[in-house]
């Protein structure tokens, strides 16, 4: 059952902007109360504090992969299929960047987190495209 903090995800929207606050929330929420096996809508904006300097391959396909300041001490890893996105050779975004992120937030445990679907598509299983702006260069 999802939570008060969660009835964002059971209205199917997406922020139409920023909101770190929610997605603080949605965190704290589940770090209260563990997985609950549902993905959320997320819009977040921040300064990236890390980046893995390769790509990966996953099962999925190839990943960029970097982290996001959203306040309060927080920042949450940022998951690029980049077989999916209109962007350049990786790594196309750098430490200290200003990004806007809108994707999934997946939370599996404390451990095992983040933000993907951060390409334009969108799938049977998630409805929303989502994007990467790097200091004002959309991705998607």
């Amino acid at each position: 059952m999802l939570s008060a903090g969660m009835a964002h995800a059971a209205s199917e929207t997406m922020p139409s902007a920023c909101d770190n606050a929610q997605f603080l929330r949605d965190q704290q929420n589940f770090l209260q109360n563990g997985a609950t096996g549902v993905d959320l809508p997320e819009h977040i904006c921040g300064h990236v504090v890390a980046v893995a300097p390769r790509a990966r391959q996953t099962r999925s396909g190839l990943h960029g992969f970097f982290y996001v300041n959203v306040g309060s001490g927080v920042s949450i890893r940022i998951v690029s299929d980049l077989d999916r996105m209109n962007a350049p050779s990786w790594p196309w975004v750098h430490k200290q960047d200003q990004v806007e992120v809108q994707g999934r937030y997946y939370f599996d445990n404390l451990r095992s987190q983040g933000i993907d679907w951060t390409h334009h598509g969108t799938g049977r299983s998630w409805a929303w495209g989502g994007f990467v702006v790097v200091n004002g260069q959309h991705y998607e």
